[in-house]
């Protein structure tokens, strides 16, 4: 099938600086033993936050996890993000009342040769009552989706993805949407990629509306779908277009997706009007409640013929 060109007008885009993460002081225990086979428990490494001097953090890695997994949890983006995180303005351990005092490394996923899901435990501490924080985490990283209105005939008509989602063992409609592949902060080139590959839809950067960044600043202009346990943060951006009615028929049912992936993916096209009930994806939910109140605040731009 042919690939469908939309072209939109330009919006004003937040573009979201490269992240940099400051280097942390690193100790290597004199007694660090470092056993290759798969079996090892062992594996030990201390850190500093640069915030933190006085209160070194130790890293262990869970039976089961190798040397070179390890290590690779420790100086990947993800792990340093986290860190990062925390000590940010309104991160956890900003005002000093709470403390990191280990972090288990308990599985790592690759995805090629970059780590794609990281698991470990944490153990912060409240100073004032002892008491632990809740720190199982499961850190995917940032993510983007995209909500795509099509206007044809005075109808406004958005493109779902239709996947199955193991997780929850449920075929989900949802946005299309993907997770960022580094750490470069390349957001709206993703977000242009991911609609492609999953809807065969081809957008432009111009395209694209940042709904996320209508939020206050202070929220760090995402979303975070599960933040009591997993790190994922979403940034959500809208496109529009009038397009004649083939356009919607062309689009229902597609097959699409990157199959050397995995990925077994159907397009389905679905009125506006009844989007907020036909899924229960949290990206879609999100979206139209920051589509509507955008729409309210008269923030979004007009949409050219």
């Amino acid at each position: 099938m042919a690939v469908t060109s939309i072209r939109s007008i330009s919006a004003a885009l937040k573009i979201l600086k490269p992240l940099h993460v400051p280097n942390f002081i690193s100790k290597k225990k004199n007694s660090f033993f470092c056993k290759m086979s798969t079996e090892s428990s062992s594996l030990t490494h201390s850190i500093t936050l640069p915030s933190k001097q006085s209160e070194p953090v130790q890293i262990l890695a869970a039976p089961g996890v190798s040397s070179s997994d390890f290590w690779s949890a420790i100086d990947s983006s993800l792990f340093k993000q986290w860190l990062h995180n925390l000590q940010a303005e309104n991160g956890i351990l900003a005002n000093g009342t709470m403390t990191l005092n280990q972090v288990l490394i308990q599985g790592v996923d690759m995805f090629g040769k970059r780590i794609g899901f990281l698991k470990f435990k944490a153990e912060i501490f409240d100073k004032d009552t002892g008491n632990k924080v809740p720190g199982i985490v499961f850190a995917r990283g940032p993510a983007v989706a995209v909500l795509i209105l099509l206007e044809s005939e005075g109808e406004t008509y958005v493109v779902l993805t239709e996947q199955a989602r193991v997780p929850v063992g449920r075929i989900i409609l949802e946005l299309p949407a993907g997770m960022l592949e580094d750490d470069k902060g390349d957001i709206v080139g993703t977000a242009v990629r991911e609609v492609e590959e999953e809807t065969g839809i081809k957008l432009h950067v111009e395209d694209m509306v940042d709904l996320t960044a209508f939020l206050d600043s202070s929220t760090g202009c995402t979303v975070f779908p599960s933040p009591g346990g997993c790190d994922e943060e979403i940034s959500i951006f809208m496109c529009r277009r009038r397009v004649d009615k083939e356009i919607i028929t062309h689009l229902q049912g597609k097959e699409t997706g990157l199959r050397e992936h995995g990925e077994l993916i159907k397009v389905h096209v679905v009125p506006y009007k009844n989007l907020w009930r036909a899924t229960a994806d949290c990206k879609v939910l999100v979206a139209v409640a920051l589509l509507e109140m955008a729409k309210k605040e008269g923030l979004l731009p007009s949409l050219a013929n």
